[in-house]
């Protein structure tokens, strides 16, 4: 379950012909959630303490067994208009009453504090070549500066600072993988003023140099 854009990937680590790793992304709509929760529990009062913006569980049989009919639909597509809209609705209900309720509730509730920080996430993701100022981006979200630094690292599991800093590395491994950029050249287009200091954060962030990372990716 992700709230906010946040960098991150996943892989299979189990998969075989016999049994293989199935899996979809279901993209939740504020909206759906919003009339859902106003039928299921309409007297909720806003919560506003923050909660992380990506959480990991296990889904419940229920839960389960939506997804498996969702993705059976897939045999009858005659049935997918009629059918799936229901199922997903389900989906909803499911996540809302479940471990990760909290979460789901906040990204349907306007003004929260995950809806302001997604709004500023957005935002450094928009330009994060420039310098960024905490007290510009607070300012964004209505909150104090002490505020806005607490309840981003507390969606984001990181500081302003480092998310962007991550937004650059990732889009520097991506241009010198995919464009055949190098390491210099690539550290001013992402942001850097310095190529030795991107050099360093990148081995931090990778564990190997610019061009070896590369090399490794390439050879893998």
């Amino acid at each position: 379950m992700v709230s906010v854009d946040l960098p991150l990937c996943g892989c299979a680590i189990e998969a075989t012909p016999a049994k293989p790793y199935l899996g979809f992304k279901l993209d939740l709509d504020p909206v759906q959630l919003c009339d859902i929760i106003a039928q299921t529990n309409p007297g909720m009062s806003k919560k506003e303490n923050s909660v992380r913006g990506w959480f990991i569980s296990d889904a419940d049989p229920s839960l389960i067994d939506c997804a498996i009919r969702l993705t059976r639909l897939l045999d009858t597509p005659q049935d997918i208009p009629f059918l799936a809209p229901m199922i997903v609705r389900e989906i909803y209900y499911r996540l809302l009453i479940g471990e990760q309720g909290e979460a789901v509730r906040q990204i349907a509730t306007s003004g929260s504090n995950m809806q302001r920080i997604a709004e500023v996430i957005k935002l450094i993701k928009a330009d994060f070549t420039k310098p960024l100022r905490v007290e510009d981006l607070a300012l964004q979200a209505n909150m104090s500066p002490s505020s806005f630094h607490r309840h981003f690292k507390e969606v984001t599991s990181m500081s302003p600072l480092q998310y962007q800093k991550q937004l650059r590395l990732l889009k520097a491994r991506h241009l010198m993988l995919a464009e055949n950029a190098d390491a210099t050249h690539t550290a001013y287009q992402v942001g850097y003023e310095s190529p030795s200091q991107f050099s360093r954060e990148y081995s931090r962030m990778f564990g190997a140099p610019p061009m070896k990372d590369i090399e490794r990716l390439r050879i893998a």
